[in-house]
């Protein structure tokens, strides 16, 4: 009887755990949609994407990590991303984010390969004890760009990670 007892009581910690403590790692995935102008005379061309994610605490609120995404379409584009986020510990349930990131832009089909740069903000919900969604702000930089009405975007985001 004391050998469940503690048993127990040892998984109800480590579900209790904080979401954002060194060593935890957390696994996110993506769904969205976008668009890219190629200019006369191809125009527009709208994309279905579809990305995973892995982050990995190195001190507490402080996550490193690797992301990919797929855009399906014409010409398909892959994208491998290094992000750093920091998680503000003000509340145990909703905690503020900042972030910087670079992204590797692959593009089909002949055209350029590109590299990003950007900043992220927003907030995470906790909906479990080892899962949250995030909304925020995600505003990108591509590099060595010469057209400056083209050379910047920011969207929305929603992610919503597992941790453990």
């Amino acid at each position: 009887m004391k050998k469940i007892f503690l048993l127990l009581t040892l998984l109800f910690s480590l579900l209790q755990a904080d979401l954002f403590v060194q060593g935890n790692k957390t696994v996110g995935v993506s769904l969205g949609s976008g668009s890219v102008d190629y200019g006369w005379p191809r125009g527009s061309e709208y994309y279905t994407i579809l990305g995973v994610s892995g982050d990995y605490f190195i001190v507490d609120d402080l996550s490193v990590g690797l992301a990919y995404r797929h855009w399906f379409g014409t010409p398909s584009i892959d994208e491998v991303t290094l992000p750093v986020t920091y998680y503000l510990p003000l509340d145990a349930n909703m905690r503020p984010y900042a972030g910087l990131f670079y992204r590797r832009v692959f593009m089909g089909s002949g055209y350029d390969d590109g590299d990003v740069y950007g900043g992220r903000a927003g907030v995470t919900i906790k909906v479990s004890p080892r899962s949250y969604l995030g909304v925020g702000w995600v505003q990108e930089y591509w590099d060595g760009c010469s057209d400056r009405s083209d050379c910047s975007s920011g969207y929305p985001e929603a992610v919503f990670s597992f941790s453990f």
